[in-house]
């Protein structure tokens, strides 16, 4: 077990046993702080992306340390990691183990205790993350799951989703991304070519409509019917 205590050089075997050990120890340790404390991330990629950072930033800054260690560390690391994302993928149980199952905070508009504590999160952090998706009120949700990568998904009820047209049976048009034609005072020429526009008929219109010059415009975007929207320096 020489690889648990500090020396001036190591053999390649403990180097790889020492990447192993940190790897998985790391993994208990973001799974123990719990989902909130490593959000947007899974416990896998938190773990790696905490050992790896901390790896090579070593040696790097100090003239002492070889790149031996550090490179055969990385690379068992990297080899343990797309085991892991392959074994998640081909085995349900190791799935279940490294990435856990969402945790029902909020049921037909109750707020379910024990799921809170399960995702070690407050009262307030719920509320904050309602908010954030536009819920004011608890009442409203039909379901609220602590995804496992530290986000909350939110289900309304449907007697509180907004109307679409789609309700009604509704015609649409068609989605239109309208195209940014001048950006911090530039042309973009490729997007104007694209719509069968130039650089003069973009200024005339400038100067005609809206009394202005391209050197004016923050940005101006026009879509498929060429209404042109422009915002300009204040």
């Amino acid at each position: 077990m020489n690889f648990f205590h500090s020396q001036e050089s190591l053999t390649t075997i403990e180097w790889v046993l020492r990447a192993v050990f940190a790897y998985f120890f790391l993994i208990l340790v973001a799974k123990a702080m719990g989902q909130r404390s490593i959000a947007q991330l899974r416990v896998i990629d938190f773990a790696i992306a905490l050992i790896i950072g901390n790896i090579i930033a070593h040696p790097l800054s100090d003239e002492h340390l070889g790149l031996k260690g550090s490179l055969t560390t990385t690379v068992v690391l990297v080899v343990l990691y797309i085991g892991s994302v392959y074994s998640i993928l081909r085995f349900p149980r190791v799935r279940k183990l490294i990435t856990p199952a969402p945790i029902t905070l909020v049921k037909d508009g109750e707020i379910i205790v024990k799921g809170l504590n399960k995702a070690r999160i407050s009262i307030d952090i719920l509320l904050e993350e309602l908010r954030e998706e536009k819920v004011e009120d608890v009442k409203k949700v039909a379901l609220a799951l602590w995804e496992a990568d530290g986000k909350l998904s939110v289900f309304l009820d449907p007697k509180y989703q907004p109307i679409t047209p789609s309700t009604y049976n509704l015609a649409t048009e068609p989605f239109d991304l309208p195209k940014t034609i001048i950006k911090e005072g530039k042309i973009k020429l490729h997007e104007l070519h694209q719509l069968n526009k130039d650089e003069g008929w973009l200024i005339n219109t400038l100067r005609s409509q809206y009394q202005t010059e391209v050197g004016n415009v923050l940005l101006a975007t026009i879509d498929r019917k060429n209404k042109l929207n422009l915002f300009l320096y204040q």
